[in-house]
């Protein structure tokens, strides 16, 4: 194995990156060695951007490829130390598509379709904390606090610790999974077969089968669910930051996303035409 790649996911892991994005900037560097089929410390400043320009032309998404070059900065930027080698690059401007975001009943009508209560269980913290898939699936059962009504994140993005609400409803509802599934210690949602929780993946594919069993024309995700949590709370009034806060954002403009797609405050909001002194025109 190619000793830089090597070092280069040991440094991935001393930076906090997710196990998944690990994984994924590794295999970038390995197809970039197999590419030339050279070490990815010998290759060079034209090599580089001819394959740089190659990953352009594959005509994938933006997204796709800012995380492949990403990996790539990374990899010479911090792990050898030969930022020169990537000065050329640029990241392209992806296109940002508003988050997809469920009704209130549609939230509901998928609840009702989740079977298992384990997967129910998630879908509720999903939804009622708005956790991402992976803080959900590593809370334990010391995170909650009732007393308080909060949820403790250890390691939310970035390796941040926070705390989510944890409504009224939410507790009862917990409390009520417990006594009844009462899951191996110290998980709070794991399988008594197992004793581990389940993997995102799984957890995907169960919201998948509950949204066409629920006739929902969305593709619903672990995220969707997110960004349903967000947009309901700012049409409900929460203050902007309140909700950037409870979702983890460090900044506001992360947050402002989901004022965009709530249809009740574009309702709510005058044109500067109504403004005006009415009179007849």
């Amino acid at each position: 194995m190619d000793r830089s790649i090597e070092q280069f996911g040991q440094d991935l892991a001393l930076a906090n990156y997710a196990k998944r994005t690990r994984e994924g900037y590794v295999a970038t560097a390995r197809r970039l060695s197999a590419h030339f089929g050279k070490p990815v410390a010998e290759l060079t400043r034209e090599q580089l951007r001819a394959y740089v320009e190659h990953l352009t032309a594959l005509g994938k998404s933006a997204s796709w490829l800012v995380t492949q070059l990403a990996a790539l900065m990374f990899l010479y930027r911090k792990t050898l130390a030969r930022a020169e080698l990537v000065s050329f690059v640029s990241y392209p401007k992806a296109h940002k598509p508003l988050p997809t975001v469920l009704s209130l009943r549609q939230v509901w009508s998928l609840l009702g379709a989740i079977h298992h209560p384990v997967y129910q269980a998630i879908v509720m913290v999903l939804y009622g904390a708005g956790l991402r898939i992976t803080e959900a699936l590593a809370l334990q059962v010391t995170d909650i606090d009732g007393a308080r009504g909060v949820l403790r994140v250890r390691h939310g993005k970035g390796n941040k610790a926070r705390e989510a609400k944890l409504s009224a409803t939410l507790y009862q509802w917990l409390r009520q999974y417990w006594d009844r599934e009462r899951p191996p210690l110290p998980h709070l949602f794991a399988s008594r077969r197992t004793g581990r929780p389940p993997t995102a993946d799984t957890v995907r594919a169960a919201l998948a089968l509950a949204a066409r069993e629920a006739r929902i024309g969305k593709r619903v995700t672990p995220h969707v669910l997110r960004h349903s949590f967000a947009t309901h709370l700012l049409e409900h009034g929460t203050d902007i930051r309140v909700v950037g806060a409870l979702l983890g954002h460090a900044s506001l403009q992360s947050t402002a996303r989901y004022a965009k797609v709530t249809e009740k405050l574009v309702r709510q909001t005058p044109s500067p035409l109504d403004l005006l002194p009415q009179k007849r025109w």
